[in-house]
């Protein structure tokens, strides 16, 4: 049944796949307006295609996909755009590309093809770069950035697009515990200065406790729960979805959820 007041991100019965073997089947999910929502599930739940069919990389085989109201597929790539930004599991550059002309390439939904960047797109980019903490690295290439300012780069030009909803499939993929915090802690401060919606595949429980306001739970290509981490990282829910025994015990900084694995099914 329909959402008497909709998020502006959300999906009716969404099925993507074959028929005999779909990846996600009759999936219902509304994305929290103004809030970090973060996807989580084991290898293969469906986290990654549930995120590529809400930012319409991918288009079911049946059910809709809104946004703000519409049918996605119904709208036009440029409309999309300039409401919805994705950034995927490690996004590839041309070779000497610099941080500011790809985040240039975030103005592209708001301007003409062979148009040249304006005075407004200009500042548009000075303050992605200065959000993200990248002006003094604006000329330089991005394969003499380490990994958390490549990451960042990215983030900044999802940023230029000005959309209220950005979506990222595992932005701390290959980072270290440092970079895979500076991140997540950059993504925290958009959420809460500019209010920006975001949705996000997130590997770690432990950073989606602290770094989420709303989990979804996948398992076999479907939703197995959604709510706050307080309520969904229970034993009980991670053991159903991933066959590990863990202990779940109040962060001793911030009374966040702290999951602590003490083995596999087969090990117990």
């Amino acid at each position: 049944m329909a959402d008497a007041h909709p998020t502006r991100l959300h999906c009716e019965k969404i099925t993507v796949g074959y028929a005999a073997a779909p990846v996600l089947n009759d999936v219902d999910l509304a994305i929290p307006d103004g809030k970090i929502t973060a996807l989580i599930g084991a290898n293969g739940s469906g986290k990654s295609t549930l995120l590529r069919t809400l930012a319409r990389v991918i288009h079911p085989s049946s059910g809709t996909v809104y946004l703000d109201g519409k049918p996605i597929r119904t709208m036009a790539a440029r409309t999309v755009a300039q409401s919805l930004a994705l950034l995927p599991q490690s996004p590839v550059s041309p070779d000497g590309l610099t941080v500011r002309q790809l985040c240039r390439f975030g103005r592209h939904p708001h301007k003409g093809i062979l148009s040249r960047p304006s005075r407004h797109d200009e500042e548009i980019v000075e303050q992605a770069l200065a959000s993200t903490g990248l002006l003094e690295l604006a000329e330089r290439e991005l394969d003499r950035l380490s990994g958390g300012q490549r990451q960042r780069a990215w983030i900044a030009m999802a940023l230029a697009q000005e959309t209220p909803l950005l979506l990222l499939d595992e932005p701390t993929t290959y980072l270290d515990i440092a970079h895979q915090l500076e991140i997540l802690d950059l993504l925290r401060k958009l959420n809460t200065d500019e209010g920006r919606t975001i949705v996000m595949v997130v590997h770690d429980l432990n950073h989606a406790a602290q770094y989420a306001d709303h989990l979804v739970a996948l398992a076999d290509g479907g939703i197995l729960a959604t709510g706050s981490p307080s309520a969904l990282l229970t034993p009980h829910l991670i053991n159903a979805i991933f066959g590990v025994e863990a202990m779940v015990i109040p962060h001793p900084a911030d009374g966040t959820p702290l999951c602590l694995p003490l083995g596999s099914k087969s090990n117990s």
